[in-house]
């Protein structure tokens, strides 16, 4: 796909209930986006403690389009580095994951310890007295970049900004509070795969905080009961606009009149094996499902009992990649753990659900190449306000996230 540069949107002037189509098929705002939002004043999901539970364990990633490496270091202290040699720019670590007490540049064996810094230059004296490092050549300065680094319930976020707030602050209380309640527990990884979407970045993350269309896209909530606009619910957003929680309670009855008209409900299909969605009771809350997400990067899911965390990172204007970890707790017995493992099929690449959120973005990012000036979304159920609402038929959260944008990209 082409995207030539056709206008110059003035971001202090972003009215959140209309958003240009040029934000997300223009890869003029690309650059911008990387230095002002993933190596600006926030804080982007890295992964999990668990993902590296022992002195030396690493797992590379992303923020943004920097590479990372996500370690913990010999003093058991979790450290993000930037995964690029300090000599020629080289990748340190090329492997998805692994167990190391040292770090080693695989073009020219610079070798760094798990702080990053640099502690042994191959040659450095030269050879028979020849060659090697200037005497002036100060290590110290050579370092890998190191990134401020928050846990937060397991969760791991870093940012490269030098001061930010603590991690609980930038969450917001509500946000805080149903994240400790649904993964501040002992977790463990049930499974993980990565998706490759065709939309720009931010098209998924608007799509996380839209609970307008998950019973209207998603046939499958609707039909089996899992998630209606007829249920109870609301959207919680945190103090400052840019988190949210999209919530279901469950009620007693449903009202299918309420879906007249829309073919999102199918009343004569049935599941061949209904105990695919047979929940237990796992909260002392009613909701049984949530979607939490938290600028700029990151969703915590829950649909009955399949809790996933997913961390989403764009690849240029008209892709990216999402990363999900589905999740269970040491405590499972046999029957949860096996309920968890039925209901992730509605969830992933593939899933009953959540396949349709992959291939609305592309549907999305198709639609809106070459838009002219006038060419914007319209994001105004629910009004223009940013604000917690006991409704789902909203786009407050959609609003919220364009409000972080558009606060970072003034910066």
């Amino acid at each position: 796909m082409s995207n030539t540069h056709i206008q110059t949107i003035d971001i202090s002037a972003l009215n959140t209930s209309r958003i240009p189509y040029a934000l997300h098929s223009d890869s003029f705002y690309e650059a911008d986006e990387q230095r002002k939002i993933f190596e600006g004043k926030t804080w982007v999901f890295c992964g999990l403690e668990i993902e590296i539970p022992k002195q030396g364990d690493y797992k590379t990633t992303w923020i943004g389009s920097t590479p990372v490496i996500v370690l913990r270091d010999l003093s058991n202290n979790i450290q993000v580095l930037v995964n690029r040699c300090s000599h020629k720019g080289s990748l340190i670590c090329y492997k998805a994951k692994g167990t190391v007490d040292s770090l080693h540049c695989p073009y020219h064996n610079w070798i760094y310890d798990l702080q990053g810094n640099l502690k042994k230059v191959a040659f450095a004296a030269g050879v028979r007295g020849k060659g090697g490092i200037p005497q002036d050549f100060n290590y110290a300065e050579h370092s890998l970049r190191s990134l401020k680094v928050a846990t937060f319930s397991g969760l791991i976020f870093a940012s490269f900004a030098e001061t930010m707030p603590d991690i609980r602050e930038y969450l917001g209380l509500g946000v805080q509070k149903h994240i400790e309640r649904t993964v501040g527990r002992k977790m463990k990884i049930l499974g993980t795969y990565k998706q490759t979407m065709h939309n720009n970045w931010k098209l998924y993350m608007e799509n996380t905080r839209d609970s307008y269309h998950a019973s209207l896209l998603h046939v499958f909530f609707t039909t089996f009961r899992l998630n209606r606009l007829d249920m109870e619910g609301g959207m919680a957003i945190s103090e400052n606009g840019w988190n949210s929680i999209s919530y279901t309670e469950s009620v007693d009855q449903f009202d299918d009149s309420v879906y007249d008209g829309n073919r999102s409900l199918k009343a004569d299909v049935s599941l061949a094996d209904p105990s695919m969605v047979k929940q237990f009771k796992e909260f002392e809350d009613n909701i049984v499902s949530s979607i939490t997400s938290v600028f700029p990067n990151f969703i915590l899911q829950q649909i009955g009992n399949s809790l996933a965390v997913r961390q989403l990172i764009p690849k240029g204007v008209n892709e990216s990649e999402l990363v999900w970890t589905l999740l269970g707790t040491e405590d499972d017995t046999d029957e949860e753990h096996l309920a968890r493992l039925k209901q992730s099929n509605l969830v992933g690449p593939a899933g009953l659900v959540s396949l349709e959120d992959g291939i609305i973005g592309s549907f999305i990012q198709r639609g809106i190449q070459h838009p002219q000036a006038e060419d914007k979304a319209v994001i105004r159920m629910g009004g223009d306000e940013v604000a917690s609402v006991k409704s789902r038929v909203t786009e407050t959260a959609v609003r919220g996230f364009w409000k972080a944008y558009s606060s970072c990209m003034q910066d």
